[in-house]
């Protein structure tokens, strides 16, 4: 192990945790075995895609972390990884979770455990209403006066949702809801797959003084679908764009959610200043608008994350607890929906909202800073080039993109494998003059062509942009798992996504999520303080 490179015991991270400074704890292992059992303050960072998501989830170089494992050996690789790349304050927890669970303390299944957790811990808490999928579907057989909103991401709603229901991401409630919802007298209901977004969803209209009833479906489209009742595939209802009475409306709502739970509200000279003060205490910033208005317009370099899909999955976006979180808008509601949540999370959260039709001078999708890539000296050839060889047999393609890209496409005859287990696919590649690796834009391929150079005598390229200029140049795909070196344990499938056993594995989920209030009641590591 690097000298750089330090070991911590339990004793003492378990210290750490609570000694009031930032802290990331990194968790190295692919999300399968991540979700199998991990710390519950961890943050999944697979060892395979280090560099191109630590940055945005640890940006300060001189913050403490602490990386672990289960014994597999991979967090002292990503530790002496992560110290080369220039980050000065890095450890491993000796021994890892087997340590830490064998020191008597508690060990978590499962992905975004404190998010999920905290929702748990606000129904009981709060006190958050809902009702069952039966009465739900009473109600919707009787015409009554109710909506049915979704507050998952589009394209979640869009795979599978319940009859009627209309998609509002979980920050875009309060800001639609006065166009949306214009009778006092309709009872709302509010819905995710689960019970998180359902929760957090239903008990931000209660907290922003919605005058209607308002409840949340108690085990989301999952319940819905154990009841036996339709589910459906493709739904599009989405609002209309927000009025000026509605806007008013949701501000006004905003305003008082702000006051009430002590959000704090800052301009762009504290920005600035906390940015100049972000060597020594971590900032993170995100956008937390709607995708489609980032893509039209946002400040440079600000990653979006909409406020809904922060709140569920808060430790994929900030491994660094204690550290500062800002949260924007343009229109002044959703940072502070967004950032009522992050604050009893345990986040020092503000709000900030930016006119962005002045500031948002950069277009499209956020792209990640990808730590080293200048200093990769790896030869590449075009699509076109790929395919020529291809035809002459003198090639073997390997693609390390995320399983479930690779299944739904990848040029035929490549391979899959893991750019952290490359050598499960040595011995199956036939014999070849080289290896052409892949990703989806080549970012990553040009990564694992580095490391199969330092572990081959085979010579290795990388796909300039990767299987996105493959389909880009008009060659052929396949589809499915063709050729797999290895276990695809990159991604936790959801129950709805399983082969077999769809229904038990939905009804242990929930079972899952409906444990966490009480063990979170148990555990002195969680950081949460839900305002009533």
């Amino acid at each position: 192990m690097s000298g750089t490179v330090k070991l911590i015991d339990t004793a003492a991270l378990k210290a750490a945790l609570h000694d009031g400074g930032e802290i990331a704890l990194l968790d190295a292992r692919e999300e399968v075995p991540f979700d199998a059992r991990h710390l519950l303050m961890a943050a999944c960072v697979p060892v395979s895609r280090l560099e191109l998501v630590v940055n945005a989830c640890v940006p300060r170089q001189s913050a403490r972390v602490v990386w672990c494992d289960d014994g597999e050996g991979l967090a002292g690789c990503a530790a002496s990884r992560m110290a080369a790349l220039g980050y000065t304050d890095v450890s491993v927890l000796e021994g890892g979770v087997k340590a830490w669970e064998a020191a008597g303390y508690p060990v978590y299944s499962g992905v975004h455990v404190p998010s999920k957790a905290f929702a748990e811990v606000v129904e009981h808490e709060a006190g958050t209403p809902w009702i069952t999928a039966e009465e739900l579907k009473r109600l919707i057989d009787s015409r009554a006066d109710i909506a049915l909103f979704d507050s998952r991401s589009f394209e979640e709603y869009h795979e599978n949702s319940i009859p009627t229901a209309v998609s509002v991401p979980g920050a875009e409630l309060v800001y639609r809801f006065a166009d949306l919802v214009p009778s006092r007298s309709t009872t709302v209901i509010v819905n995710c797959g689960g019970r998180t977004r359902s929760i957090i969803g239903a008990q931000s209209l209660i907290n922003a003084g919605v005058p209607n009833r308002v409840v949340s479906l108690r085990n989301g489209t999952q319940d819905w679908h154990l009841a036996g009742f339709p589910v459906l595939k493709g739904s599009t209802a989405r609002p209309p764009a927000v009025s000026a009475a509605g806007h008013a409306a949701a501000r006004a709502r905003a305003e008082r959610v702000a006051e009430r739970f002590g959000i704090a509200r800052i301009d762009a000279a504290t920005r600035a200043r906390w940015r100049t003060e972000s060597a020594r205490r971590t900032l993170y910033v995100f956008d937390v608008r709607a995708p489609e208005e980032y893509v039209a317009g946002h400040i440079p370099g600000m990653k979006n994350v909409a406020g809904g899909q922060l709140v569920q999955e808060t430790d994929r976006h900030a491994a660094t607890w204690g550290a500062r979180v800002v949260l924007v808008d343009d229109d002044g509601v959703r940072a502070v929906m967004t950032a009522h949540w992050m604050k009893q999370m345990g986040w020092a959260a503000a709000a900030m909202t930016v006119d962005m039709r002045a500031a948002g001078t950069e277009r499209g999708a956020w792209v990640p800073r990808a730590l080293g890539y200048g200093a990769l000296a790896v030869a590449s050839l075009d699509a076109a080039a790929l395919a020529k060889r291809i035809d002459a047999g003198a090639v073997s393609v390997v693609d390390v993109d995320w399983s479930r890209a690779y299944r739904d496409a990848h040029s035929p005859g490549a391979w899959f494998a893991l750019r952290s287990r490359l050598n499960e696919v040595r011995g199956k590649l036939p014999a070849a003059e080289t290896v052409v690796f892949t990703s989806a834009d080549g970012v990553l391929a040009r990564y694992a062509a580095a490391d199969w150079r330092d572990m081959s005598s085979i010579p290795a390229l990388a796909l300039e942009g990767g299987t996105a200029a493959w389909r880009a140049a008009g060659f052929p795909l396949e589809t499915g798992a063709t050729r797999m070196a290895g276990s695809p344990d990159d991604i936790r499938l959801r129950a709805r996504e399983q082969t077999a056993g769809v229904e038990e594995a939905m009804r242990a989920y929930l079972a899952w999520e409906l444990d966490l209030a009480a063990r979170m009641a148990a555990d002195g590591d969680q950081r949460f303080r839900v305002q009533r």
